[in-house]
């Protein structure tokens, strides 16, 4: 009796399927790319995304990819757990670029809403980051005039939805 329960439960509920319904971003595809715009629909940068499925360790370790329109990447290291994001900077001192948006946007592979809540971790952030928000699948971090460096980070805590991989 209680081996049939179990089985019809492995049954309704596949392995792949079963993770994604955990509320994790673990597995998913996500793309990464740098923005920045003053109006969005007219963008001065969009970099070149790179779009991985999320796992151990650090998922992109962006790197300068050369100007456009005066402007170039810094480069980030983006590492993704099951609820969070961590964010970190090997390489240079500086200050990002001025403008309304100048960040980065992380799209999920997903049809749904999913981020339930998005918050800053203060404990291991020393970046004042202020805007950060959520469109569907997408995640939004700006990052416009902020100093960084090798001892700058910004972590990200997630409520991840109950979305089915897409």
């Amino acid at each position: 009796m209680i081996r049939a329960a179990i089985l019809a439960a492995v049954l309704a509920c596949p392995v792949s399927v079963c993770q994604v319904l955990a509320g994790t971003l673990e597995g998913r595809l996500v793309t990464f790319t740098v923005e920045t715009w003053d109006v969005r629909d007219a963008p001065l940068m969009v970099a070149r995304g790179r779009t991985v499925t999320v796992g151990q360790g650090v998922e992109f370790g962006l790197d300068r990819q050369g100007f456009t329109g005066g402007l170039d990447v810094v480069p980030v290291n983006v590492e993704i757990g099951p609820t969070r994001i961590e964010l970190s900077y090997p390489k240079g001192i500086g200050r990002f670029y001025e403008s309304k948006f100048n960040g980065y946007v992380l799209r999920f592979e997903t049809e749904c809403a999913l981020f339930d809540s998005v918050a800053i971790d203060p404990a291991a952030t020393t970046m004042k980051v202020t805007e950060v928000w959520a469109e569907a699948g997408a995640l939004y971090i700006n990052v416009s005039g902020l100093g960084f460096g090798p001892a700058s980070t910004l972590a990200l805590d997630l409520s991840v939805a109950d979305c089915p991989l897409s």
